[in-house]
């Protein structure tokens, strides 16, 4: 996957990008990455990329010839159509579901903005996507982008170092994850469940079935409006109830 993040603050990508998971993702070759500071691309002969706003208001609004043009530059180069997503608080909440589908492109183009906001002009004619990470504004989409990628890639064949770690994750089942525990088996008088340390993979499997049902019943109920009970599932959200 190739990975482009239009940002006024490239820097900022450097701990993250270069660190854990993401490392190793480049070091794999399942992902690439480059931070593109769109002033650069500003026509202006002091790389302005802002302006006031028509009709007067608060802030500064983010003009759409130097991301425009930014883009453009990037999809010269050949690899198919990209994904443009527009990091803002208007867009739509993100979420595993959106993670598992954008982990199957090859190439994704990031828009960070700062200040008021965008042109509209981008909203409508360049983006494919729009993604808030929550319902709160930030000082810019940086730190957004950083947890969408992240969600991103780590679903990358290859780069986490056990795949079924992905697949049991919270919410990409529909249903938070199940307790873990590890050694000790006694911690401070604090035991861990006997079931896991018995050995019966079966009854090791429903218990985590069922402490997953119990925990997403206790802390996210919303997501069982949607999620598909088997019969059994059903009777164990009883027994809970």
């Amino acid at each position: 996957m190739k990975i482009d993040i239009l940002t006024l603050f490239p820097e900022m990508f450097v701990g993250v990008m270069e660190s854990s998971i993401m490392k190793n993702a480049q070091k794999s070759g399942a992902m690439q990455y480059q931070t593109i500071d769109f002033r650069d691309y500003a026509a202006n002969k002091h790389h302005k990329v802002d302006d006031y706003p028509y009709g007067g208001g608060a802030g500064m609004v983010l003009m759409p010839q130097p991301i425009f043009s930014a883009v453009e530059a990037i999809k010269e180069n050949p690899g198919g159509s990209p994904r443009i997503i527009l990091m803002c608080p208007q867009g739509e909440r993100f979420n595993q579901k959106k993670a598992e589908e954008l982990a199957k492109e090859d190439h994704l183009i990031f828009i960070c903005g700062h200040y008021e906001g965008y042109d509209e002009r981008i909203r409508e004619y360049l983006v494919t996507d729009e993604i808030s990470i929550g319902d709160f504004v930030l000082t810019g989409g940086e730190i957004g982008a950083m947890a969408v990628i992240d969600s991103v890639v780590r679903l990358l064949p290859e780069v986490l170092g056990n795949q079924e770690s992905a697949i049991e994750d919270s919410f990409s089942t529909g249903l938070l994850e199940h307790p873990h525990y590890t050694r000790p088996a006694n911690f401070n008088g604090y035991q861990v469940p006997e079931i896991l340390r018995s050995g019966h993979h079966e009854k090791i499997t429903e218990w985590r079935r069922r402490k997953s049902l119990e925990r997403t019943k206790q802390r996210r109920p919303d997501l069982l409006k949607d999620y598909p009970l088997t019969t059994e599932e059903q009777e164990w959200l009883d027994e809970i109830e």
